[in-house]
């Protein structure tokens, strides 16, 4: 399976994060939100969210243990 550079990882993972803290009714926002989310999924080969979130943040708790 192909992953993601980890500097993608962080960028969906704080995108998504500060979307789904927003309070918005803006249809535009609720879209982008769907579209991180998805992203985050096909990423790390995942089908729910919450599985997604859990498996970048696995992932670079590894790339950072590695550089340290």
């Amino acid at each position: 399976m192909l992953m993601a550079h980890p500097t993608v990882l962080r960028n969906l993972v704080e995108r998504y994060e500060a979307l789904s803290g927003t309070e918005s009714t803006d249809p535009r926002v609720a879209q982008q939100l769907r579209d991180t989310a998805y992203t985050l999924c096909v990423t790390t080969g995942t089908r729910e969210i919450t599985a997604a979130l859990a498996a970048a943040r696995s992932r670079l708790d590894g790339e950072d243990a590695a550089a340290a």
